[in-house]
């Protein structure tokens, strides 16, 4: 998935499911369907659950069925019922339990529960800070100008920078700043993947001095390190570790399943400049086949934040217009014109509400 987006991995059992076998108990499996441009597809099926009536599968599925003994896919003969609903209600409730309908009907007692858990993507971040200790003076008129540079090895031994400190001027015992780096960056999650750190002075020109390098681990900077020279030079300083933190970077799904509730507030933009509401050309005007640009945008944002909201419940504004009686600009109005409830139920009750207000403006 792209930057910013979370994957969740989704835990499906079943419970109640009538037995459709004469001789033995079903063979259920489950079915996950999306939508599409109004179209439902196949995503995926799980394993088949052989000879139990309450099963708990480790992936999601929409549609239950039991499988025949030709194994030919799945009938309608086989189909024990069907649950639908968004990755937002699943997401939002944490574990969802359904009724399972076949042709819009109970079937029977049969019941779905899907239970939703983050994947970690590890968004993390690591802060460390180094200095130094009686460094080798590649200069011969002043100290030595050192700078750090941490790599880490690639699997087929080619050096990738992790981090290049600052140079330090005109000093033997360095302290470089601390600095913060994706978990994922010298280490890929694993902790003992060897980094190689290399002390430099630096040069105007380019042609840095080498001072010293030794290799490590992450799991060894946990603590408190110091460099290692390569055998054929003596000692040229000591390279100290005296920070490692790991800051937990907090997901949008660990606050949601963290219990935390949204409150969903829109405000719309309803002044002059969006252009005449009559005129077919401006932002606001709504033409008989399409909504304008603002109800798409409505739509398309609200229905997503709705399954996180508890109520679904929205407070809903716009600002910027000439409200009757008086004809005064308002910057803060309620778009159902119910100052003491200015609540509207779910987002078709506020696209209902905008659509209502927008020839009284």
């Amino acid at each position: 998935m792209s930057h910013g987006s979370t994957k969740v991995e989704l835990h499906l059992a079943r419970k109640g499911t009538s037995d459709r076998d004469a001789l033995s108990k079903s063979d259920p499996y489950v079915i996950l369907k999306m939508q599409s441009h109004g179209q439902w597809f196949e995503v995926d099926r799980t394993e088949v659950i052989r000879t139990c009536i309450n099963p708990e599968v480790q992936h999601l599925w929409f549609e239950v069925h039991d499988i025949s003994s030709n194994h030919d896919g799945p009938k309608e003969a086989d189909f024990l019922g069907g649950m639908e609903c968004t990755l937002g209600q699943i997401v939002s409730q944490r574990k969802l339990s359904k009724c399972l309908l076949k042709h819009r009907n109970m079937a029977g007692k049969s019941s779905i529960t899907v239970i939703a858990e983050e994947l970690s993507g590890n968004h993390d971040y690591i802060e460390l800070a180094f200095n130094s200790r009686k460094l080798d003076d590649q200069d011969f008129f002043s100290k030595s100008d050192s700078f750090l540079e941490i790599f880490r090895m690639n699997d087929d031994a080619t050096p990738q920078l992790v981090h290049r400190t600052e140079v330090v001027m005109n000093n033997l015992s360095p302290a470089w700043k601390s600095f913060k780096v994706s978990v994922n960056s010298p280490c890929s999650g694993d902790r003992n993947h060897q980094l190689t750190c290399i002390v430099w002075d630096w040069d105007s020109h380019g042609r840095h001095d080498f001072i010293g390098e030794f290799t490590s681990t992450f799991k060894e900077m946990r603590g408190v390190m110091e460099g290692k020279q390569k055998k054929n030079y003596k000692n040229s300083g000591i390279v100290i570790l005296n920070q490692c933190k790991i800051h937990k970077m907090h997901s949008f799904l660990d606050y949601i399943m963290g219990g935390c509730h949204i409150q969903f507030t829109v405000a719309i933009d309803s002044t002059a400049s969006n252009g005449d509401l009559r005129n077919s050309c401006s932002l606001p005007y709504i033409h008989r086949c399409q909504p304008n640009e603002y109800l798409k945008a409505l739509v398309a944002v609200g229905e997503i934040c709705q399954d996180y909201d508890s109520d679904k419940m929205f407070l809903a504004f716009g600002f910027g217009a000439r409200i009757l009686p008086e004809y005064r600009v308002s910057h803060d109005f309620a778009i159902n014109f119910n100052e003491d409830n200015p609540e509207c139920a779910g987002i078709q009750g506020v696209v209902e509400a905008y659509q209502s207000c927008l020839p009284k403006l």
